[in-house]
């Protein structure tokens, strides 16, 4: 009965740490996870700033009589192929990430093509409307690539997290799961 008293009083003092330890885990990867969904928000508000600007740029670009309607249109399906994908951050796949940067990277073509073949167009390039756009949207461009770069970061921090021992127990009962980066 000696015995059975210290060995029971040193597994309650085990579980106890164990228990905070585990609470203290969860937490953090619960603030780990709140920061990559704040850091998607921040992409998603960059790309429909971006969305935002081509839509003032086409219209410009749709008031000279003679410009290319092909490649406006399809700056404008790619634009709207792009806004319409909604992704949960909480739900993110590799799958969806793929397709959104897919997405995303249409949008840059059409947008690109669109930038070129305004050079055949010197009453547009001498538009200070259609100038201001231009250089809003190249700052937006790097805008997006600090915004994926601090998703990236904050899903490689909490990936980390969820991964190391003995963190990945608590992760896997409840149910946290890895989160894909941008490539």
């Amino acid at each position: 009965m000696k015995i059975l008293k210290p060995v029971i009083i040193i597994l309650l003092i085990l579980l106890v740490f164990m228990v905070f330890r585990g609470c203290s885990a969860y937490n953090k990867m619960v603030r780990l996870d709140e920061t990559v969904a704040h850091q998607w928000g921040q992409v998603n508000n960059t790309y429909q700033r971006r969305a935002d600007l081509i839509s003032s740029l086409v219209s410009t670009v749709q008031g000279s009589a003679y410009f290319e309607q092909g490649t406006l249109t399809e700056v404008i399906e790619a634009r709207a192929k792009a806004t319409q994908t909604k992704i949960d951050p909480s739900n993110l796949t590799e799958e969806q990430l793929t397709q959104f940067q897919q997405n995303q990277n249409a949008v840059g073509s059409a947008l690109s093509r669109l930038l070129v073949s305004v050079e055949n167009y010197p009453e547009l390039r001498a538009n200070e409307g259609f100038m201001n756009l231009q250089a809003q949207l190249e700052g937006t461009e790097n805008r997006i690539n600090v915004a994926r770069n601090k998703f990236n970061e904050a899903a490689r921090e909490y990936n980390q997290k969820i991964r190391t021992f003995p963190t990945k127990l608590v992760a896997m009962i409840f149910g946290f799961k890895e989160k894909p980066y941008f490539k």
